[in-house]
């Protein structure tokens, strides 16, 4: 998978875009997800680790985060702790999992996740929870 935006790689692109990073390590989950919201509207970016997002260039600010809870190697909630330690603004989180449990719940409750979605969901909750992160997002 590549961290490339899923229409055009120019960074003129994203200049006032309602970019939208998805992390997932199913990579057919993923470039499903990747297509759906695109058609809605957004522009896209996947990425099949945690690892692979912090090595991308993230310098065009996110209207909005969906990382798995359980990722290979740096977990989401790992991901969305290191990307706070750096610093800066932040964009709106949304926790999707298929190991749905109270300590998850709980963790991305304190972790400040806008929006815990529990696989399989259905698409209209994923557009409707990333379409409200676009309305929190300070970007």
């Amino acid at each position: 998978m590549s961290g490339e935006p899923s229409s055009v790689a120019s960074r003129d692109h994203y200049v006032g875009s309602r970019l939208v990073a998805i992390v997932d390590d199913d990579t057919s989950l993923l470039r499903a997800m990747g297509r759906l919201v695109r058609a809605a509207g957004f522009v896209v970016r996947i990425f099949a680790s945690a690892e692979e997002f912090l090595e991308s260039d993230r310098s065009m600010p996110l209207r909005c985060m969906v990382l798995d809870v359980c990722l290979a190697g740096m977990d989401g909630f790992q991901l969305h702790e290191r990307l706070r330690a750096l610093g800066g603004t932040q964009p709106p989180v949304i926790f999707i999992t298929a190991h749905d449990d109270v300590a998850n719940r709980e963790r991305a409750r304190r972790a400040g996740a806008l929006h815990y979605l529990r696989k399989p969901f259905d698409d209209a909750a994923l557009i409707d929870a990333i379409r409200r992160a676009d309305c929190a997002s300070p970007a």
